[in-house]
């Protein structure tokens, strides 16, 4: 998504943070800095050399949960993935995660061929 380790575009964070399923309030809580940061260096203003390694990991951390979940249901043509509507539900089921229910549901719609449904 970056064209090197050392530049990350605005667009370039834009995308990966909404591929993640991340709000920019939480990047922003995440990373110590405020909405108002976030916006601006997804509006051109230069991302910091911590902040594009942190979103880095995020990413890595993002893709092997999608590697992780397809592994899961590779062999199951009748796959399904339970999901959360809110992020209180997903602490509930996962109380270590640092990530948001969106996050969860943007992993699970990564996954091809799965259906996927809300927790009951």
């Amino acid at each position: 998504m970056t064209s090197s380790r050392a530049e990350m575009t605005a667009a370039a964070l834009k995308v990966a943070r909404e591929s993640m399923g991340l709000s920019d309030g939480w990047l922003a809580a995440h990373l110590g800095k405020t909405s108002r940061t976030v916006r601006n260096w997804e509006s051109g203003h230069l991302v910091p050399t911590v902040a594009r390694e942190e979103i880095a990991s995020l990413l890595r951390r993002t893709r092997e949960a999608v590697e992780l979940l397809v592994e899961q249901v590779r062999d199951d043509p009748c796959a399904e993935v339970v999901t959360y509507p809110t992020d209180p539900a997903y602490r509930l089921a996962h109380p270590d995660s640092p990530f948001p229910a969106s996050w969860h549901r943007a992993v699970a719609a990564q996954a091809p061929h799965i259906r996927i449904t809300y927790v009951r």
